[in-house]
C-alpha cells in the first residue's frame, strides 16, 4: 500500500502543517543546542550529555546520543540547509572519538548511536568519514553476538540489579533485551554496504531467537531475558522498565514491532512480517480511546504514566508496516499512527519557540521518577520519532531502520 496515496486531504494538510511547525521550531532550537548532545529538555532547556555527570550513564556515550544528530539530518534531507549538517557533525565528531573507547560503547545500543548519525550522514552526503565510523560501529555490535544462544549481549559488567518488582539480579553475560531489535538495522546496513552476508546472518539469528523467547502468544513482549551464556539454557525473564515481571512494557512492544518490520524489509523473511503484525495487533487492541500510550499496558489506573516515546516510535513502525501489507490492513495501521500523532500534537506537544523540546510526556521506566529520568519529561528520541513519523506521512525523510 502506498501510504501517501491513502491519506485524506485533511490528513495530508495536517502533515504539511506539522512539518512547517517542526521546521520553524528547529531553526531556533538548533542554534541554542549547536554545541550540545541533548537527551531531552529540562524546564524547557536541552540538557547536555557532554557536561553532565551521574550514575545513569550521563556521558558522551549515553545510548540516546545519536538522536539529536538524527533530527538534524532528517531536517537537512527536507530543507537542504547545510547548517543542519554542520551541527549534526558536531555529534558525529564526539561519537568518532568514542569508537576508541571500547568499554564506553559496549552495549547493544550502538545502532541507536550510529544509525541516526553516521549512517544517515552517509546516506545523505556520501561522507567517507561517516561510512568508516558506521562500519566500525557495526563490527562492535556484531562482536557482541553469542553463537551459543544466538543472541546479542545487552550490557557488559558482571551483574545488574533487577528493575521492576519481582526481578532478580541479572548476570549480564547471558542477558538479551528486546530493544536490540531496532539496533539490528545497523547490521543489515553493514551487510548491504559491504556485500558481506555475515552481518545479516547475525541479525537474523538474533531475530529468530527473539521470536522464540521474547514474544508471547498474544503478541505481547518480554523486556529482558537471561540465558546461560555457556549452554544457551533459559534462566529467567524480567519486567525491566515496565510495571512488573510478566507485564507489558509499551516501549518494548514498539521496539519489537518496528524491529521486526525492519527485519522483514531487509530480508523478506515472511516470519518477521507475521511477527510484526502479531505484535501490532496486540498494541492496537490496547491503545486507550484518547490515543495516549501508557508506560505499560498492564499498569494500574493510578498513577497514570504516559509514554510519548512509545507512541511516536509506534507510529513510525505502523506507517512503515502499512506500506508492506494490503490496503485494508494498511489503513488500520495508518489510522492508528495518525491518531497517536494527533493526540500528541493536541495534548502533549510544545510548539513554543522559547523551549527546546516538542513532546512533553515521555517516561523512561514505570518505577523511575526523578528530575532527569522519569515521568512527564521531554526526551530527544521521542522528538526524533515524532519528526520521522510526520516525514514518513509526506514520503519525505530518510529511513534508517
Amino acid at each position: 500500500m502506498n501510504v501517501q496515496e491513502h491519506l485524506t486531504s485533511e490528513q495530508a494538510l495536517w502533515a504539511n502543517q506539522m512539518t512547517a511547525k517542526i521546521i520553524e521550531k528547529l531553526l531556533v532550537v538548533r542554534e541554542r543546542s549547536a554545541v550540545k548532545i541533548p537527551s531531552g529538555a529540562i524546564d524547557g532547556v536541552h540538557d547536555n550529555k557532554l557536561t553532565e555527570q551521574g550514575p545513569l550513564g550521563r556521558t558522551k556515550t549515553f545510548w540516546t546520543n545519536g538522536f539529536w544528530a538524527g533530527i538534524l539530518w532528517q531536517l537537512y534531507s527536507v530543507t537542504q540547509d547545510m547548517r543542519y549538517a554542520e551541527i549534526a557533525r558536531y555529534t558525529e565528531d564526539i561519537l568518532h572519538d568514542c569508537l576508541s573507547e571500547a568499554t564506553g560503547l559496549a552495549t547493544h545500543d550502538i545502532g541507536y548511536l550510529f544509525l541516526p548519525s553516521s549512517v544517515l550522514d552517509y546516506k545523505l552526503t556520501g561522507s567517507k568519514h561517516a561510512l568508516n565510523d558506521a562500519s566500525v560501529a557495526a563490527n562492535l555490535l556484531a562482536g557482541r553476538f553469542n553463537p551459543v544462544g544466538n543472541y546479542i549481549r545487552a550490557w557488559n559488567g558482571k551483574t545488574l540489579p533487577g528493575f521492576a518488582p519481582g526481578d532478580s539480579e541479572m548476570h549480564t553475560a547471558g542477558v538479551a533485551i528486546i530493544d536490540c531489535m531496532l539496533n539490528l538495522p545497523l547490521l543489515y546496513w553493514a551487510s548491504e554496504i559491504t556485500e558481506d552476508p555475515r552481518y545479516r546472518h547475525i541479525a537474523m539469528k538474533h531475530a529468530d531467537m527473539a521470536i522464540k523467547n521474547f514474544i508471547w502468544e498474544d503478541g505481547s513482549v518480554i523486556h529482558i531475558v537471561e540465558f546461560d551464556p555457556e549452554t544457551s539454557a533459559y534462566v529467567s525473564d524480567f519486567g525491566g522498565q515496565g510495571y512488573q515481571k510478566g507485564s507489558s512494557w509499551a516501549r518494548g512492544q514498539v521496539w519489537s514491532l518496528y524491529g521486526f518490520t525492519a527485519s522483514y524489509k531487509h530480508t523478506q523473511k515472511q516470519e518477521y512480517l507475521e511477527t510484526a503484525k502479531k505484535i501490532a495487533a496486540y498494541f492496537l487492541s490496547n491503545i486507550p480511546d484518547n490515543g495516549l500510550i501508557p508506560e505499560d499496558f498492564c499498569q494500574p489506573a493510578e498513577p497514570w504514566v504516559q509514554d510519548d516515546i512509545a507512541a511516536c516510535a509506534a507510529s513510525c513502525g505502523l506507517i512503515e508496516l502499512a506500506g508492506l501489507v494490503h490496503e485494508k490492513e494498511g489503513r488500520t495501521y495508518l489510522e492508528a499512527a495518525l491518531n497517536m500523532l494527533r493526540a500528541i500534537d493536541e495534548k502533549s506537544a510544545d510548539w513554543s519557540l522559547g523551549t527546546d523540546g516538542i513532546t512533553m510526556r515521555g517516561s523512561t521506566a514505570y518505577h523511575v521518577r526523578d528530575r532527569v529520568h522519569g515521568w512527564n519529561k521531554n526526551y530527544i528520541y521521542a522528538d526524533y520519532f515524532f519528526i520521522e513519523a510526520v516525514l514518513k506521512l509526506k514520503g519525505q525523510g530518510v529511513c534508517i531502520w
